[in-house]
């Protein structure tokens, strides 16, 4: 059909059809920093209400033996005053 003809003065320019480069891949943290403070501040939220309820549980502790100690007191406040 048609034969290709190359100029004998000038320039020669090429057209080049765009094509895709490989680059190299980009490491991606697993996690972002934001990610992990948010954990450490679950953690850390979840370690105080930890904290609190065991300091709740031995102040109850605290209170029934002091209640226990009274009721004791007066038992024996009652014994004596019947046996005099």
């Amino acid at each position: 059909m048609f034969k290709e003809v190359l100029p004998k003065q000038g320039q020669l320019s090429v057209e080049g059809s765009p094509s895709l480069a490989m680059c190299k891949p980009k490491l991606l943290p697993l996690k972002s920093l934001t990610l992990e403070r948010m954990e450490q501040l679950q953690r850390d939220a979840q370690q105080e209400v930890r904290i609190a309820q065991q300091h709740e549980q031995q102040q109850q502790q605290q209170e029934e033996q002091q209640e226990e100690q009274q009721q004791q007191q007066e038992e024996q406040q009652q014994e004596e005053q019947s046996e005099q």
